[in-house]
């Protein structure tokens, strides 16, 4: 990530806290369809601890390897007459390791959706709970393919070309999440013919599932 300034350590103090904006960005994404998959579920106990644990043990996880590898990466003052700034010329391979464990958290949240959805195909005749499990899916999958590609090119490539996809891969995780969202809410808007400005209510997805 490059900025307008030619003072490293202030360099470094700036791509810390992008990257903290990032990592709350993608948890905020996360923690959307940690609770739709939970409603998915008819609110079951053991499969939202399950979630839960697992995620904060992937943050945990993440945050360290994150600030651990930008404390021991280098700053560089750009050697291009007229251009001031600095940028972070390497990285650590090792930022491969937090997209690893996004993917498999996504292959297990899209591995409960799937199941979730050949229990209940043929009984279910729910527009919301249609509506969920069509989203949850194709975010997963997107999840799925960006944290592949970033797990490749942070192995492959150098730093200046994976940053650029990891960057990408979070701002379109975090819309999607919003559109998604705003997509269930809508659909909820329109089944209950209402204009007033209300919750998404989740129990109408759950009780849904129980019919199955």
């Amino acid at each position: 990530m490059n900025f307008i300034n030619e003072n490293p350590d202030k360099c470094q103090m700036l791509n810390t806290i992008c990257e903290g904006f990032s990592l709350v960005s993608v948890i905020c994404s996360e923690c959307f369809f940690i609770l739709r998959t939970y409603a998915l579920w008819n609110h079951n106990r053991y499969v939202l601890a399950a979630l839960v644990f697992a995620f904060f043990a992937i943050i945990v996880a993440s945050v360290s390897v994150l600030f651990a590898t930008t404390a021991t990466a280098p700053f560089e003052t750009s050697e291009i007459p007229g251009i001031t700034g600095c940028y972070q010329g390497e990285g650590s391979f090792k930022l491969f390791i937090p997209f690893l464990l996004l993917f498999v958290h996504e292959l297990g949240l899209l591995s409960l959706t799937l199941i979730r959805a050949l229990q209940s195909w043929r009984t279910v005749r729910n527009t919301l709970y249609a509506v969920l499990l069509k989203h949850n899916v194709f975010y997963y999958a997107c999840g799925l393919f960006f944290s592949a590609v970033n797990i490749f090119t942070s192995l492959l490539l150098k730093y200046a070309y994976n940053a650029l996809f990891q960057n990408f891969q979070i701002i379109i995780l975090a819309i999607l999440a919003t559109r998604m969202h705003l997509h269930l809410w809508h659909a909820d808007r329109n089944l209950h013919g209402s204009d007033a400005v209300m919750l998404i209510p989740l129990s109408d997805i759950s009780s849904a599932g129980r019919a199955s």
